[in-house]
């Protein structure tokens, strides 16, 4: 990042009111957020402060009730859903905590299918699905299925997937919530990994730990952004 970079993702005044008959419940309020190419930014917070609606918002899988997000330079808080799902494909590469990897596919298949989305040809998609998997320390696994595998495992996969389009920016959703300690250290050694290689990360953790492997930190409570530091990771 250099500093006449112009932001990759550009947050202002973003609110979400979730409404029901008798209640309307301000998930977030008044979200000013910038991330840059090539950063890696670490959101925390405790359980209900916002942090799963703002990653939801940030990966166009839901829209804010107020405000302007901008990603890559382009509008893209008042899209219909077909054109969110395009730019999600094309720009977003996401991991989640549950892996959601596909159980009747192989690891191959699971991490060939955004490239197939996209209509990418054969050849392109085997020349990426390994580079993909290679990344991960994976490739030997190409034709093992999700039950075949460690949880350890199947996260590396679900990192491969996210990466194999090259998208923009990942989000990252607890990736070691459902891991074992030494799981969780590979897994965010392969995320440091992406990052010094160029990779934009923003990530949702719980884990002060693993919050402070980014270049800056932000944490949220009640909806709000409350804190804005630089972390070890930037060090």
């Amino acid at each position: 990042m250099t500093a006449a970079a112009a932001p990759l993702l550009q947050l202002e005044g973003i609110k979400k009111v979730f409404y029901t008959e008798e209640v309307e419940t301000h998930a977030l309020s008044d979200i000013h957020m910038e991330i840059y190419p090539g950063e890696y930014v670490s959101i925390a917070g405790p359980s209900g402060c916002g942090k799963s609606t703002l990653l939801a918002i940030l990966g166009l899988l839901d829209s804010p009730t107020a405000g302007r997000y901008s990603l890559n330079g382009h509008a893209v808080e008042k899209l219909t859903p077909v054109e969110r799902a395009r730019i999600r494909n094309a720009q977003i590469g996401f991991i989640f905590q549950a892996f959601n990897l596909i159980g009747d596919l192989s690891v191959y298949e699971n991490v060939e299918l955004p490239l197939s989305y996209a209509g990418v040809p054969a050849k392109e998609r085997r020349e990426r699905v390994a580079a993909a998997l290679e990344q991960v320390g994976m490739l030997h696994r190409t034709k093992h299925y999700p039950s075949q595998l460690s949880g350890g495992q199947q996260q590396r996969i679900a990192v491969a997937r996210a990466v194999v389009g090259q998208p923009a920016i990942l989000l990252v959703d607890e990736p070691t919530g459902n891991l074992d300690s030494a799981n969780g250290e590979a897994v965010m050694e392969i995320l440091s990994n992406l990052h010094r290689n160029g990779s934009t990360i923003c990530m949702v953790t719980h884990d002060p730990r693993y919050a402070e492997c980014a270049d800056r930190g932000l944490r949220l409570f009640d909806g709000r952004v409350v804190e804005e530091h630089a972390t070890l990771g930037a060090a």
